[in-house]
């Protein structure tokens, strides 16, 4: 393993990637779970969603990334919830882009529920901003799952070597 591989899993690198990454996810959760109607009124400027589905994801989205910010951030099923963000990260990549490629300006509603008036070209600018960052949050899930496969093939090696 070269010594850039061995860097990008270590310990030190993988909890700082996860509380930072776990914190964004809480944060990012709190106005949604406080303001519910607003939240709603984001997913639903998407016009991705049927009718029938907005209510439910805005009141469960924001409840799942608070679950999966707050396992990340004290290291349970850090796998999982990593896995889980990447999944919604790719979600929200795919609303902004398709809204994009719609030319449809949306505020993603990721942590400011604000419906402020904000020219056409600030909001698409802004939403080609969500993409790049969303991008980047994408590549720290990759480090956490890099980090965290390494270790569970070394617990079902010795796990194995105990069974032996």
């Amino acid at each position: 393993m070269s010594s850039f591989s061995r860097w990008i899993v270590h310990p030190w690198l993988t909890i700082r990637v996860q509380i930072g990454l776990g914190v964004i996810f809480v944060v990012a959760s709190l106005p949604k779970i406080i303001d519910p109607p607003s939240f709603a009124q984001m997913i639903y400027n998407y016009r991705i969603l049927p009718g029938v589905l907005i209510n439910p994801v805005a009141l469960v989205l924001p409840w799942f990334e608070l679950l999966t910010g707050v396992a990340l951030i004290l290291g349970i099923w850090r796998r999982t919830a990593a896995i889980f963000i990447g999944a919604m990260l790719v979600v929200f990549i795919v609303g902004i882009g398709i809204n994009l490629a719609r030319d449809n300006p949306v505020n993603c509603g990721c942590f400011d529920l604000a419906s402020a008036e904000k020219p056409r070209e600030v909001l698409l600018g802004e939403m080609k901003s969500v993409l790049v960052r969303d991008v980047a949050m994408l590549f720290l899930v990759a480090q956490i799952l890099a980090a965290t496969a390494g270790r569970e093939r070394a617990s079902a090696e010795n796990r194995n070597d105990l069974s032996s």
